[in-house]
C-alpha cells in the first residue's frame, strides 16, 4: 500500500535500525516537568541552526502572524531561487514539546526539492496553553499566511505540513479554514506525516502495547485524556478536535504516509479513507516503520521524503493546469458575453 519503492535491503536496513531503537526509552506524557525538560534540551541541540541555514542558501526570518488580535511568531525560509510555492509547516512534539526551528532540516530539503518559502508556526504548547489555544494559533498562522501575511507571494500555491501532532493541527486547521473559501482555493496539498486524528484513540492506539517503539504504547490513551482534561471520549472525537469525523468536503488533494509498526496507524488508513470521498489521496502504508521514522539515518526515510517531495512537484503542475483552464474559461465566458451584446 505505497508508492515508494523498498527492496529487500531497505527493509533489512530498517529493520536492524528497529532492534536498536528498541533499547532506547520511549515518548511519554506523564507530568509537566518531563516536557519542559524535553524543550530546554531542545533548544540547546538548536543553538547555530540559522548559520546552518545559511551556509545551504536559505535565508531566514522572524516573523508575527497577526490575525484578530492574536499574535503568533512564525519562522519564514527563503530560497534563493524565484519561489513557486508556499509551505505552512506545523511541527510535532506530542503538543508538548517542539517549535519552529524544529522542522529546519526537513523544510530546508523542501525548499531545495520545491523552491519553495517555508512559514513555520511557532505555536502554543501544551505546558501552558490548552488545546483549543494551539488550535487558534495554527489557525492564525494559516490565515496570515495564506491572506496578506506575504504579499510578495500572494498568488503562489501553498502546501500545509503536518508531523505527529503536527498532523492532527494541519487537518484541524484546514477543516476550521473551510470558513473562508477564498483562502482555501490557494491550497494546492496537505502533506500529513502519521497525524493523531482521532483524541479518543483509534483501534491501534487504544490496543498499543509495551513493545511499541518510539512513543510509550500503554501511555498514549492516558496522554490524550490529559490533553483533553474533563471530556467524554464523545466529546474528545467532536470535529475539529477530532479531524477524523470533521466534514471534509472540500479538503485539497493529500499525501498520507505512516508506519505499520506505528501505534498511530489506524488514525492515518481511517483518515485515508475518509479523504479519499472527497479528493485525491495518496497512502503510504510502510512496513518496518515506526513513529518518527522519517528522522531516522535509513534509506527508507530518505526514499519516503523523496516521494513527498515529487508529490508536491506533481501537485505545483496540476495547480497550475487548474489555474489556466479557470482562467481560459473566464475569458471565454467574458468573449461569449461580448459576442452576445446587441449592437449600439
Amino acid at each position: 500500500m505505497t508508492t515508494i519503492p523498498l527492496d529487500a535491503a531497505t527493509l533489512d536496513e530498517a529493520s536492524r535500525f528497529n532492534r536498536k531503537l528498541a533499547w532506547a526509552p520511549r515518548f511519554r506524557i506523564r507530568n509537566r516537568f518531563m516536557p519542559m525538560l524535553g524543550q530546554a534540551l531542545l533548544r540547546l541541540s538548536q543553538l547555530g541552526a540559522d548559520r546552518k541555514l545559511a551556509r545551504a542558501g536559505i535565508r531566514v526570518e522572524q516573523g508575527i502572524a497577526d490575525v484578530d488580535g492574536l499574535r503568533v511568531p512564525v519562522r519564514i525560509l527563503r530560497p534563493a531561487a524565484t519561489p513557486k510555492a508556499l509551505i505552512l509547516d506545523i511541527h510535532g512534539g506530542g503538543w508538548v514539546i517542539g517549535n519552529a526551528r524544529m522542522d529546519d532540516r526537513h523544510n530546508a530539503l523542501r525548499v531545495q526539492a520545491c523552491d519553495a518559502v517555508v512559514v513555520s508556526v511557532d505555536y502554543r504548547l501544551a505546558t501552558r496553553a490548552p488545546l483549543q489555544a494551539i488550535m487558534d494559533d495554527c489557525l492564525a498562522a494559516a490565515r496570515w499566511t495564506l491572506g496578506a501575511g506575504l504579499p510578495a507571494y500572494r498568488t503562489l500555491p501553498v502546501f500545509v505540513v503536518g508531523e505527529s501532532a503536527g498532523g492532527h493541527l494541519a487537518a484541524s486547521t484546514l477543516l476550521r479554514l473551510k470558513a473562508w473559501p477564498e483562502l482555501m482555493e490557494r491550497i494546492a496539498g496537505a502533506l500529513l506525516f502519521y497525524g493523531v486524528y482521532d483524541l479518543a484513540g483509534t483501534p491501534s492506539v487504544q490496543a498499543a502495547g509495551p513493545e511499541t517503539l518510539v512513543l510509550d504504547g500503554p501511555g498514549m490513551a492516558p496522554a490524550l485524556r490529559l490533553l483533553t482534561p474533563g471530556m467524554s471520549d464523545a466529546e474528545r472525537r467532536r470535529p475539529p478536535l477530532s479531524p477524523l469525523y470533521g466534514e471534509l468536503e472540500g479538503m485539497p488533494p493529500a499525501w498520507m504516509i505512516a508506519g505499520d509498526i506505528d501505534p498511530l496507524r489506524d488514525d492515518t488508513l481511517q483518515m485515508a479513507q475518509r479523504w479519499r470521498e472527497v479528493a485525491d489521496v495518496e497512502l503510504n502504508l510502510l512496513p518496518e516503520a515506526p513513529h518518527g521514522f522519517i528522522h531516522f539515518p535509513t534509506r527508507m526515510a530518505q526514499l519516503a521524503l523523496a516521494r513527498s517531495h515529487a508529490w508536491m512537484r506533481e501537485q505545483l503542475v496540476r495547480y497550475e493546469l487548474k489555474r489556466n483552464e479557470s482562467e481560459t474559461g473566464s475569458l471565454a465566458q467574458a468573449a461569449l458575453g461580448s459576442s452576445l451584446s446587441p449592437a449600439p
